[in-house]
C-alpha cells in the first residue's frame, strides 16, 4: 500500500509480556523474570519503545492464574494499573490494555479507559477480547465460558454501550458558569440502553476523554471475530504464519470493513512478529537455538496441547503430526489453531519440528537475521498488502526490544518507512499516519 505522499508508513506496536515471548525466556541467564512486579521494569520497556517512536505499547491480560504457571510466568500486575503508571513515565506512546467483554461491566470499563485517556492526554486504547478458558469463567461465577457465538454477540453489544457512554457527557456541556450551572444538563446524552446482555442508563460520570472515543483494537480470527473487528476496530492484531495467509486475512478484513460502511484505509492490521536480531544471520540463529534448547519438551507439548485442544503427551516426537480436525470443527480459539493447521500444511513437520516453530510466539511470523534482513522482510509484507505494520513480540525482554529499537528502527527510518518523530500527540493520530 502506498499514498500520494510516498510509500506506506509502517505501524509498530510493542506487545510486552513477561520476560519475552519465547516460552523459555525466563529460564535464560540474566532474564527479567524477577522484575515483573516492579513497575520500573515496565516503565523502562515503555521508554525504550517510545525512544523507538513505536505507535503503542500493548499489554495482554488473563482472568486466571493459568494452568501452566509452574512452567513459567503468565500474568502479574493488572494492565490498566500498569498503563496508568506508564502514562506518567512517557509522553507520546500509545497505551493499549486488554478488556474481556465476557467478564467486564461496560460502565466500569468505559470509566476506567476514559480515565486512562484523560490521564495520558489521549493515548488510551482497548483491545476487546471474549476470553479463552473455562478456568477464567470460574473466577467470574460461571461454570464455563458461554458459547463462541454468544460471546461475540455479547462483545458487539459491549462495544455499542462503551461508545455510547464515551459520547454521553460531551465536553461542551461543561459551562462552569460561576453565576449559574457547572454543567448544562440538556446537553448530556443518557444512554438508556436495554439489550440482550446489558441494561445501562448512563450517562457516564466522567466527561468524554480527549480522543472522544479511545481507540479500539480487536484480534478477530473466527467469522464473528472478523465481523466485530471490521465493524469497530481501528487496530487489528492478527496471527499469521506466512505472507500469503496474512495477505488473505488483511484483504478479508478490509472487504468486511468496506461492507460495514467504513474506510478500509482507516483499519490498521498488525500481524504478530517475533524478531531475532543480530550482527550476522548465524549469530541470530544461535540465539534462537539457545532459547529453544532451554524449553523442556514436556512443556512444549503442553503448550501445543492448549493450541490444538487435545492431549499431546503421547505423540511421537519424530513422527508426522497426527491428523487434526478442520478449523470449522474446532471449538477453541480459532486464530492460533488456524495457524497450526497452516504450518502443518505448508511445512509437513514432525512433532518435534512443530514444537520448535511454535515455541516463541505460538505460530506468529518469525524473522531471524541481521537488522537489514528483518527490515527487508517487514517491508516485503507491507508492500505485498499483507500488513500495515506489526505487533512486535520480542523473544526476550528487555534485550529483544532494545536490539530492535537500536538496530532495525534506524534502517526503517533511513528508508523513509517509519517516523523519526511523532507527528501527533494521540494514539489515534499515530495510527492515522500514512507516510513518513
Amino acid at each position: 500500500m502506498s499514498t500520494a505522499a510516498g510509500p506506506a508508513q509502517l505501524h509498530l506496536n510493542l506487545f510486552a509480556h513477561g520476560a519475552g515471548h519465547h516460552a523459555a525466556a525466563w529460564r535464560a541467564p540474566g532474564s527479567s523474570s524477577s522484575r515483573h512486579g516492579d513497575i520500573g521494569y515496565w516503565e523502562e520497556l515503555a521508554r525504550t519503545a517510545e525512544r523507538g517512536r513505536l505507535d503503542a505499547i500493548f499489554l495482554a491480560d488473563g482472568q486466571s492464574i493459568g494452568g501452566g504457571i509452574a512452567r513459567g510466568p503468565t500474568w502479574y500486575l493488572e494492565p490498566i494499573t500498569v498503563l496508568t503508571a506508564l502514562a506518567r513515565a512517557t509522553s507520546r506512546i500509545g497505551l493499549v490494555t486488554t478488556v474481556s467483554s465476557t467478564f467486564w461491566d461496560p460502565f466500569h470499563a468505559a470509566r476506567l479507559i476514559a480515565s486512562l485517556d484523560h490521564i495520558s492526554a489521549g493515548r488510551a486504547g482497548m483491545n476487546i477480547v471474549t476470553s479463552m478458558t473455562d478456568e477464567e469463567a470460574r473466577n467470574h461465577g460461571m461454570p464455563a465460558l458461554p458459547g463462541h457465538e454468544e460471546r461475540y454477540a455479547n462483545a458487539a453489544e459491549f462495544v455499542h454501550v462503551l461508545q455510547g457512554l464515551w459520547d454521553s457527557w460531551p465536553p461542551e456541556s461543561i459551562v462552569a458558569d460561576p453565576a449559574g450551572a457547572y454543567v448544562d444538563v440538556t446537553r448530556l446524552r443518557p444512554l438508556n440502553h436495554q439489550g440482550r446482555f446489558f441494561d445501562v442508563a448512563g450517562p457516564l460520570n466522567i466527561p468524554s476523554p480527549p480522543q472522544g472515543r479511545p481507540v479500539l483494537f480487536q484480534a478477530g480470527a473466527s467469522e464473528p471475530g472478523r465481523d466485530l473487528a471490521a465493524q469497530c476496530a481501528e487496530g487489528i492484531y492478527a496471527v499469521a504464519w506466512d505472507l500469503a495467509s496474512a495477505r488473505s486475512y488483511r484483504r478479508d478484513i478490509r472487504a468486511r470493513a468496506a461492507a460495514a460502511g467504513r474506510n478500509p484505509d482507516q483499519v490498521v492490521v498488525m500481524p504478530g512478529l517475533v524478531p531475532y536480531v543480530a550482527a550476522t544471520h548465524a549469530e541470530a540463529r544461535r540465539a534462537q537455538q539457545a532459547l529453544d534448547a532451554r524449553l523442556p519438551v514436556a512443556d512444549a507439548l503442553r503448550q501445543l496441547a492448549f493450541f490444538v485442544g487435545r492431549d499431546t503427551s503421547g505423540w511421537d516426537l519424530d513422527a508426522p503430526v497426527p491428523p487434526l480436525p478442520p478449523l470449522a470443527e474446532f471449538p477453541g480459539p480459532k486464530g492460533r489453531y488456524a495457524t497450526v493447521l497452516q504450518i502443518i500444511h505448508s511445512q509437513q513437520p514432525t512433532v518435534r519440528q512443530l514444537l520448535g516453530l511454535l515455541t516463541a510466539g505460538g505460530g506468529h511470523a518469525t524473522v531471524v537475521g541481521t537488522p537489514e534482513t528483518v527490515a527487508d522482510e517487514m517491508l516485503r509484507w507491507v508492500d505485498a498488502g499483507a500488513a500495515d505494520g506489526f505487533n512486535l513480540m520480542p523473544p526476550t525482554l528487555p534485550g529483544g526490544l532494545e536490539d530492535f529499537v537500536d538496530q532495525v528502527v534506524p534502517i526503517l527510518q533511513a528508508r523513509g518507512r517509519f517516523r523519526r518523530d511523532y507527528q501527533g500527540t494521540t494514539l489515534r493520530s499515530h495510527l492515522a499516519e500514512s507516510a513518513a
